[in-house]
């Protein structure tokens, strides 16, 4: 018998929200964290447009003296996890084994800011002008690190980094950990902070990102054909899991289970998807044995749903081999119509909301899906959120390099 594992503890920082009731707020009202970017000039970029976290204070949750010692994309991980671990009540000392406790995070590109700026010095001043702490803040592994550090995690710590699939990998590789007895608790979920000149750059170079730079709170327009592309944002999702047993003998609040993981690669091309989804669909069809359960007993679809050309009718194929007929009578949804797409974050703040809607029985809803395109013919929830009984969810990510992840995440029931 596997070892069941339970959502205790959620925490987010993200364009619509700065925890999660507000992110939950956000998301049943329709409002929209994209706008016009802020943090450099973007005027001669061809894409001004992306998903800001506004008004974010990390010395609510740590010192501003170590605070200074992290990139942003630590930062609000370790934000987002202050908050998971308060929920769990795992925050008292001796609340935990820390040998038992482990941090497992996704992240696809680093402290970006810091390459961006330490790079600018280096040109500009000199070797000896380069802060000490360029390398500490900038590399991937410092999220997850820090986290351990700044909570005390002392068992199994390391970072996924599968670029947009690399938080629902994170949170398939907790459920994993967790199950093989490595672990009674994983911090898990994704974090990313790449709002910068160069991100911006190279993603509009590779035509990847939306250029409606005069209607921001309708550019992200999900399985609509007139979607140009994604936006990019920024953020953090992080869950705690935890083994139900050792859940249940400390008398934690229970708000979900992690049933199921599956994850493929499509070994093709390095950024668009298997033409025919093959790959995303074997790898919701491992979800599904993975968690022991048929198609049919899916209710809600959170779909990577990016709004660019290529992904949207790609995903919709997959969705249709994996789930048959019954792909026709489940709901799906683009929540990144609101949030933006927070790359190496996103699968994190994603299986957040597929928790709150478990708790809500709400679907939420694709905003901006106006006119379908032809390619995308199911029900996508489009505009308005919908009540309804919601006991499981597959949360579904894809990332560049041919990598797919989705998980299977299901109401608690003893």
């Amino acid at each position: 018998m596997k070892r069941r594992v339970v959502v205790t503890g959620m925490g987010t920082i993200n364009p619509i929200g700065q925890n999660v009731e507000e992110t939950w707020e956000g998301l049943i009202t329709g409002r929209s964290g994209i706008g016009p970017v802020t943090r450099f000039d973007i005027s001669e970029y061809g894409a001004r447009i992306a998903g800001e976290v506004k008004d974010f204070d990390i010395s609510q949750y740590i010192d501003k003296k170590n605070a200074r010692k992290m990139a942003l994309f630590t930062q609000f991980a370790v934000a987002s996890a202050h908050q998971a671990l308060k929920q769990a009540e795992l925050m008292k000392e001796g609340s935990f084994d820390p040998f038992r406790t482990g941090v497992i995070l996704g992240n696809g590109i680093g402290g970006f800011e810091v390459v961006q700026e330490s790079t600018e010095d280096l040109i500009e001043k000199g070797p000896g002008r380069i802060s000490p702490m360029t390398i500490p803040k900038m590399i991937t592994n410092e999220g997850a690190g820090n986290i351990a550090i700044e909570f005390g995690l002392k068992g199994p710590c390391y970072i996924v980094a599968t670029a947009c699939a690399s938080g629902t990998d994170a949170i398939g590789a907790a459920l994993n950990s967790i199950r093989c007895n490595q672990a009674d608790i994983i911090v898990t979920g994704g974090t990313e902070a790449a709002i910068t000149k160069l991100a911006a750059a190279g993603f509009h170079k590779i035509h990847a990102l939306s250029t409606r730079n005069d209607e921001p709170l309708k550019a992200c327009r999900p399985f609509d054909k007139d979607r140009d592309g994604f936006i990019l944002g920024e953020g953090a999702g992080i869950l705690v899991l935890e083994e139900l047993e050792h859940a249940k003998k400390r008398g934690a609040t229970i708000l979900a289970e992690i049933t199921g993981y599956g994850i493929t690669c499509d070994a093709g091309h390095i950024t668009a998807p298997d033409p025919e989804g093959a790959g995303m669909a074997r790898c919701m069809q491992y979800a599904l044995d993975d968690a022991g359960i048929k198609p049919e007993d899916v209710d809600y679809i959170n779909a990577h749903g990016t709004s660019t050309p290529t992904n949207d009718p790609i995903e919709t194929k997959a969705i249709k081999t994996a789930f048959g007929d019954h792909a026709y009578k489940l709901k799906v949804s683009s929540t990144k119509s609101l949030t933006s797409h927070l790359v190496g974050g996103a699968g994190g703040l994603e299986a957040i909301i597929s928790v709150l809607a478990i708790q809500n029985n709400i679907f939420p809803a694709t905003y901006n899906l106006d006119t379908p395109d032809e390619g995308c013919d199911l029900d996508y929830v489009p505009n308005k959120v919908v009540p309804g009984k919601i006991d499981t969810v597959l949360s579904d990510s894809l990332g560049f390099g041919g990598h797919n992840g989705a998980i299977i995440i299901q109401r608690y029931k003893d």
